[in-house]
């Protein structure tokens, strides 16, 4: 094997592993990408579990379970007929059934699914709860969609899905374009075609019909303690700090809420159309009447906002200076040069409230220069561990409240958090939260693998 330098960051032991996943699924840089962020943390346990190596763990986790791909036709208003592409990739189930959400977006394929789901495994094995990792999505895209046609995309879709899904076999979750609206036409249709009510085969509900509350504000608010705790492990708080967030979908949104309990001063939000600066901080009501029940545009929120807030078209909301900087919008949003940036601001943390919004090139430079960096298969796992939370609740048939949730919810990030330092302390790299929180993910689904034998 001739090693390059695109090699230089992989233990030796694994350079023909992710040679291997590049030629079997050359089509594929995010999952590469994904893959090779894990595999590049690996060093350190390969050497202190010779066991991981000989039973080829690693290979076997890179390699989905099951990858689903279905044709999705459904019906406009107008009656004219379209074909979608609907996709589930079920990575694994060593700690219990699949979990991942369902994404509606024009730019879903193969790729992403599986880069996601990828993700998910780990994600999920960090809550030390009992579930595996897969998700899924369509390419359809639901803006300006009216009602009853997302309604017959929901059910066409769960119409194939449906045989492959059940509360102790797979359990998805809304995401990107997959919202209560969408979860409850989902489903309904679930419903009528096996004749149960399996409360629990989805999350995101209704509240008033199984859903749990915090749920919607989860991944923002777990992604926000989660930084707190990070500061906290440096002798700081988020009290009084300066922080800077991208996106303004849910997660965005929570994030600002939640980081304003904590104190902090929230400056930015930003949306496809550029990046809102509000000196005066984030004015989260004004926010949510604008992208939420208007779904307008951040330019609208900057003219009725006054003198204040400022808004950029195009451009990075990385060169506004801060302290703590969460990323909630999308993948490898934050390359090298705005990383160079963040440093020559003076920012102290980055906390991944999007999946993968980080470029490995930008992570390498926030780490080297001693930024906290918290990874979103750790920082955002407050989605998916409410998520089990309401399964739970399905499970007993008994709904608990908004104070109780959100105190499960802190003491889960709190949990990530310490598994990740202590894991990252007990292979000699303390305050690597990267390495950490991949090898205590790894070792988790790896432990159960090899439990249950050659699977």
């Amino acid at each position: 094997m001739t090693v390059t330098s695109e090699h230089a960051t992989l233990p030796p032991e694994l350079i023909g592993t992710f040679d291997e996943i590049r030629r079997r699924d050359p089509a594929e840089p995010y999952f590469h990408q994904a893959v090779r962020e894990l595999l590049e943390s690996l060093a350190p346990v390969l050497t202190q579990r010779p066991d991981l190596a000989a039973s080829r763990i690693v290979e076997r986790i890179v390699e989905p379970e099951r990858q689903i791909i279905f044709r999705v036709p459904w019906q406009d208003d107008s009656g004219t007929i379209h074909i979608n592409r609907g996709f589930r990739v079920e990575f694994n189930s060593a700690l219990g059934p699949y979990k991942g959400g369902l994404r509606f977006h024009p730019s879903v394929n193969l790729d992403t699914v599986k880069f996601l789901g990828f993700e998910q495994v780990f994600k999920n094995a960090l809550t030390g709860l009992n579930i595996g990792g897969a998700k899924g999505g369509s390419d359809f895209d639901p803006k300006g969609r009216s009602p009853s046609e997302i309604m017959r995309f929901c059910q066409s879709f769960m119409t194939e899905l449906h045989r492959h899904l059940g509360e102790h076999t797979d359990v998805p979750a809304g995401d990107i374009g997959v919202g209560e609206r969408e979860i409850g036409y989902l489903f309904g249709q679930y419903r009528r075609l096996t004749n149960r009510w399996e409360a629990g085969v989805l999350t995101g509900k209704g509240l008033g019909w199984g859903g749990s509350p915090v749920r919607k504000e989860a991944t923002g608010y777990g992604n926000v303690l989660f930084a707190a705790e990070m500061l906290r492990a440096r002798g700081e708080d988020l009290d009084g700090q300066q922080v800077l967030v991208s996106g303004s979908g849910n997660v965005a949104i929570y994030a600002i809420e939640k980081a304003q309990q904590l104190g902090a001063h929230v400056l930015t939000c930003s949306d496809s159309g550029g990046y809102v600066v509000d000196e005066k901080g984030i004015d989260l009501a004004l926010l949510q009447q604008v992208k939420e029940v208007e779904r307008g545009r951040l330019a609208d929120y900057a003219q009725r906002r006054g003198s204040s807030a400022t808004h950029v078209p195009g451009g990075r909301v990385w060169d506004v200076p801060g302290d703590v900087a969460l990323p909630s919008a999308t993948q490898n949003e934050i390359d090298a040069d705005a990383a160079r940036t963040l440093v020559g601001n003076g920012i102290r943390a980055v906390s991944e409230g999007a999946n993968m919004p980080t470029t490995p090139d930008a992570v390498r430079v926030l780490r080297e220069a001693g930024v906290a960096f918290g990874p979103g298969k750790a920082a955002n796992a407050g989605g998916v561990a409410t998520s089990l939370l309401e399964m739970r609740q399905n499970a007993t048939r008994e709904p608990w409240g908004f104070e109780y949730t959100e105190q499960r919810l802190a003491e889960i990030m709190g949990d990530i958090h310490s598994a990740c330092a202590a894991t990252a302390a007990r292979y000699d790299v303390p305050g690597d939260y990267v390495t950490g929180a991949n090898i205590a993910g790894l070792e988790r689904v790896a432990d159960a693998m090899l439990a249950q034998g050659l699977v």
